[in-house]
């Protein structure tokens, strides 16, 4: 047995809990962990991590590589390239190419005796160079034949001046690979390349690089240090590669193909990624795949960060949300070849025909990969039919591989109630469940698994983020709060550890200047990198799994807090004004837009809204426009305003109950294409759920002015329009818990691991109750993650919100503590070896 050790840390607060005084105290809230009773054991895999090229985390992010279009194969002339100086003209030429799968290259030629100019890459939103690092220039180049060409090349700053530069003679007209090492004299965040031409008639360049000498373990071509060693401190347990929707492809020629990826730089072939123009409010043109990150690469990535390797394969379907194109059923044999050969690249023998292209490219051994995931976010029978073909083929030739299949890209709705009967049906391993929801979704889905089938395929949740604003929304952020619900939903994770052994956030990483999606767990721009509060969750859970589950049982006797929130006007697919906004309460006025209204009293969600004096316009006729103000805590409230149609097809949108973790009720006048009025309840609950909790015939005139109320005093809401009621209805606010908890058994360290997510606006008072533990004052470890709901993390603060670790002395079998507002935290109890 080890006996408990104190924990003294440099920065410890030391705080002190009697044990007499814990039982002086009745609290509303008691947790009891049965320490003495151990359960299910917790697997290996539970927290991991999930890589997607999106957000320019491929080229521009993971890969270290500084120049765009190196190749010159994106098929858009000189993509990335400008011409600089005079003299020089630079074109795309294949004749005599370097390879057959790249077939384009960069030509220079002399316009003028004297030439004084050449090229410009701009990088990937400019290019990150560090004063005193070493970058490595590299290109294939050739001349005419018996002539020589001399280039410099200059690292230039965002002001144009040059910070290194090198010459470079290139002779003859074979292609040679050509280098030189340039140190910038000072930093710069948006820095580029240049390449003069200085002498000589003509150039080719291909396969051009610029890249630190500084990368993941020193590897020429690397991949970007500082990236991969946020990722390895996650301790991820699996790495999920390489999607995600760029598996699938919006076309069947444009999905993943794994074989592409590997071998010599030059010899893989570039594709348009999937993410390039996907969404009109963060179109991406320049957005490649240059695939210098290959399979390989994400296979070699896994063993150095000490995670399982988890590749996903196209199951011979493009996005269902774009064309949907299918592979025939009896076409499909080149795909299930693909997977075949795909485990033998990563378990075969060196001598074995894919093992061997393992092997020449430095990793003779096996990767043991025991995971495989067949399509990933597909749905309804023709998924299934062709997932049953890939299975049927690899169960008999490896079962020892673990397969995935999706249930779809919901967590609820027909898509997923679909799919689970037939995946428990046939038997799959493993289930791959996705969702994307606002915060109070995951709070009160933190009891989704307790009553799942445990004789049932066992549970991946393999994509998953709470989103601030709605889905797909560019004003995401990576607040505290989304974090904070994210690690409630995980202690329900935690809970049904025997039946949810695989998770993972989504996306992983993205680039301050070139994202497409939000949230992510990781940022990044040029030069430096950071992690979001949501990271810290990530991280926290992973340090802190345990190896034993323990029973856990939370009790909060206080009253259920005032049905409250915030008011909101928006619009769909309409142009509107409102004016005249007030609020009452007991017949007095507590808030008024009047005649100086001001932007910062309304949040946006979403339009293009314009503050003018005494009226709020949004002018956009197309898609949904939000704006919300007022306090989370108005109750019993009353909402009064005037509303004017200016275009479109429908009419006005009007929200109450708007809760900080995005429960909302939304009154939607002269909805349904300007035919009804109804009330849309979105409480805690997908997009996929029907909300729809009542409804009238109705329409909206354009340019008339309306009169709307709307009353609101415990569950009732009353509507009226123009005087006239609408609407009369009680409405029940759904059950969410205020505490959250989860505890587990960490074996090795003789300790109890007690997780406690607190995501309300006040500071909880809790009984711990440890069954089996005598009231002995122990020092224990407390780790805490709080602040400001609203906080986020950022290059300028990297760190505002990071976990603090302190020292608190507790009377280990029953005690009293205080949980933070706001707060994540953990104790790590040390208790005597408990026998499984």
């Amino acid at each position: 047995m080890k006996s408990p050790a104190r924990l003294l840390l440099a920065a410890a607060l030391i705080c002190w809990v009697s044990p007499h005084a814990a039982e002086s105290q009745e609290e509303q809230v008691t947790i009891r962990v049965g320490v003495d009773k151990p359960g299910h054991e917790i697997g290996p895999r539970l927290i991991g991590a999930f890589f997607e090229d999106i957000n320019l985390s491929g080229d521009g992010g993971l890969n270290a590589e500084l120049i765009k279009n190196g190749s010159l194969e994106i098929p858009k002339t000189l993509l990335g390239w400008s011409t600089v100086g005079e003299g020089v003209n630079a074109a795309q030429a294949t004749e005599a190419p370097l390879s057959a799968a790249n077939p384009t290259f960069l030509r220079l030629t002399i316009e003028r005796r004297r030439p004084d100019g050449g090229v410009a890459n701009e990088g990937f939103r400019g290019m990150g160079l560090r004063e005193g690092e070493a970058y490595r220039f590299s290109f294939q180049g050739r001349a005419e034949a018996g002539r020589s060409a001399e280039l410099l090349v200059k690292l230039m700053d965002e002001s144009g001046e040059a910070i290194a530069e090198g010459s470079i003679k290139v002779e003859g007209s074979a292609w040679r690979e050509h280098e030189a090492e340039l140190t910038p004299s000072k930093t710069a965040k948006r820095g580029a390349l240049q390449i003069w031409l200085k002498s000589g008639r003509l150039v080719d360049l291909d396969s051009i690089s610029l890249c630190t000498t500084d990368t993941w373990q020193g590897r020429r071509h690397g991949l970007r240090r500082d990236l991969v060693q946020l990722l390895a401190d996650l301790k991820p347990a699996f790495f999920r590669f390489p999607g995600g929707c760029i598996v699938e492809g919006s076309q069947l020629k444009y999905r993943y193909q794994w074989k592409t990826t590997i071998g010599p730089r030059d010899e893989r072939r570039l594709i348009v990624n999937r993410w390039n123009t996907e969404f009109a409010h963060r179109p991406t043109p320049d957005y490649y795949q240059s695939f210098a990150v290959g399979f390989y690469e994400y296979f070699l990535l896994s063993e150095e960060i000490g995670a399982e390797p988890l590749p996903i394969i196209n199951c011979g379907m493009a996005c269902q949300f774009n064309t949907g194109e299918l592979v025939p059923l009896d076409e499909l044999g080149p795909y299930i070849q693909d997977a075949l050969d795909l485990i033998e690249f990563a378990n075969g023998p060196a001598d074995s025909e894919w093992g061997a292209k393992r092997a020449a490219m430095g990793h003779p051994e096996p990767f043991g990969m025991k995971l495989l995931g067949v399509g990933n976010e597909q749905w309804g029978p023709e998924y299934f039919e062709r997932y049953e073909r890939f299975a049927k083929v690899l169960a008999e030739r490896h079962p020892e591989i673990e397969l995935i299949s999706t249930s779809g890209p919901f967590p609820s709705g027909e898509r997923f109630d679909y799919a689970w009967p037939l995946l428990r049906k046939m038997d799959v391993p493993i289930v791959d469940e996705h969702c994307y929801a606002m915060p109070d979704w995951f709070l009160r889905e933190a009891h989704r698994y307790d009553d799942y089938d445990r004789e049932g395929p066992e549970v991946f949740m393999g994509e998953y983020a709470a989103q601030s604003v709605q889905i797909v929304s560019p004003r995401n952020r990576n607040t505290l709060r989304c974090a904070l619900a994210e690690a409630a939903f995980l202690t329900g994770v935690d809970r049904n550890s025997d039946i949810v052994t695989m998770s993972a956030y989504a996306p992983l990483l993205a680039h301050e200047d070139g994202w497409q999606w939000r949230p992510n767990l990781m940022w990044y721009d040029n030069l430096t990198s950071y992690g979001t509060p949501s990271y810290y969750v990530q991280q926290l859970f992973s340090q802190h799994k345990g190896d034993r589950a323990l029973p856990v049982e939370v009790n909060d006797a206080r009253p259920p807090a005032p049905i409250a929130g915030r008011f909101g006007l928006g619009s769909h697919n309409t142009a509107v004004e409102y004016r005249s906004i007030a609020v009452t309460k007991d017949g007095e006025t507590i808030w008024a837009a009047d005649k100086q209204l001001d932007a910062e009293d309304f949040i946006v969600h979403d339009g293009e809204w314009d503050v003018q004096p005494g009226l709020l316009a949004q002018p956009r006729r197309s898609g949904s426009a939000r704006v919300v103000f007022g306090s989370a805590d108005w109750a019993d409230a009353t909402l009064t305003c005037q509303a004017r149609k200016t275009g479109g097809r429908e009419g006005f949108s009007v929200f109450f109950r708007y809760g900080p973790g995005g429960s909302r009720i939304e009154w939607n006048i002269g909805g349904w294409e300007n035919t009804r009025h109804g009330l849309i309840g979105q409480q805690a609950t997908h997009s996929t759920t029907p909300n729809q909790l009542v409804s009238a015939e109705g329409t909206v005139e354009p340019d008339r002015w309306y009169d709307i109320r709307i009353e609101t005093s415990g569950e009732r809401v009353r509507c009226f329009l123009d005087d006239e009621l609408v609407h009369d209805i009680e409405i029940p606010v759904p059950a969410i818990d205020s505490v959250f908890a989860s505890a587990a058994l960490d074996t090795d360290q003789s300790q109890a691991i007690v997780k406690v997510v607190n995501p309300t606006d006040d500071a909880t008072s809790v009984r711990l109750t440890l069954d089996g533990l005598p009231k002995a004052e122990v020092a224990c470890k407390l780790v805490q993650l709080t602040g400001n709901p609203e906080d986020e993390n950022s290059i300028e603060a990297p760190k505002r919100v990071s976990p603090a670790e302190s020292s608190v002395n507790l009377a280990a079998g029953d005690f009293v503590h205080e949980f933070p507002p706001h707060s994540f935290s953990i104790l790590r109890i040390p208790v005597e070896a408990t026998a499984p």
